[in-house]
């Protein structure tokens, strides 16, 4: 399994618009971060977890030209307002099936009605297949993928483990029986912030703290702001597991 981070910053991207913020000037392309996503491949299928408004330019800067479906974890527009760059897939490739739970599709009708219409559509417009998430198992193609139940503040949100990795954006708490289901792996990506406590998202100190309890094998952070510091300055003061993730990174399983 190969995971490519398409996007490891939070929902302004990095650098933000007019910042003066010294993250936001660095010349580091580690410190250059589009809207949060990742990339999952194994055997013969391609999954992306999120389509943010930064989904083009992810898609081109990772040469990806098809994909099995994607993964939305919730609805806010960092995760979401790529959507109708799904186009060129769905020309080369037909409908598109999306996975996320019923609010989600909920959200989505309202703000794409114009994919989502029962009524004949614009010439051009993709065609999508909803696929409900429950918080059961389900299948993508010859894996058994876990949804992950946490919350945003108050909004529920699903993590995703395909396998030995397991994927946590935009928690804040997680339930002790959902936090079992993360147990055995060899990897573990979670939202890391900023140093300060936020009221939807882990802190480091809170994303260091379950890890300690879950024990992946290697984990990663992502989802950070330009508040948590320089790249490489931030991975000198984490655990030897632990790697500040950043755009394009690649790791395989």
């Amino acid at each position: 399994m190969k995971i490519t981070f398409l996007g490891t910053g939070t929902s302004q991207g990095i650098p933000v618009i007019g910042s003066d913020h010294p993250v936001c000037l660095s010349t580091n392309p580690k410190d250059k971060r589009l809207r949060v996503s990742i990339l999952v491949e194994w055997d013969n299928y391609t999954y992306v977890v999120d389509c943010g408004p930064d989904f083009r330019q992810q898609m081109l800067r990772a040469n990806c030209n098809a994909i099995d479906g994607i993964l939305f974890t919730h609805e806010h527009a960092d995760h979401t307002a790529g959507i109708d760059d799904i186009r060129p897939f769905y020309f080369r490739q037909g409908d598109i099936h999306f996975y996320a739970h019923e609010r989600v599709f909920e959200q989505l009708r309202q703000r794409f009605h114009y994919i989502f219409t029962t009524e004949p559509k614009y010439p051009g417009v993709p065609s999508v297949i909803k696929n409900e998430i429950k918080n059961e198992p389900f299948t993508l193609g010859n894996l058994n993928i876990i949804p992950i139940n946490g919350f945003h503040h108050k909004l529920q949100v699903f993590g995703f483990r395909f396998g030995d990795f397991a994927y946590l954006t935009d928690m804040k708490t997680i339930p002790e029986d959902e936090i079992s289901k993360l147990k055995g792996l060899k990897v573990l990506v979670v939202n890391a912030l900023r140093e300060a406590e936020h009221i939807s998202h882990f802190n480091v100190t809170e994303a260091l703290a379950l890890i300690d309890i879950v024990k992946p094998e290697t984990a990663y952070l992502t989802h950070v702001s330009h508040y948590l510091g320089f790249h490489d300055e931030v991975q000198q003061n984490l655990p030897e597991n632990v790697f500040l993730a950043y755009d394009t990174l690649q790791i395989t399983l």
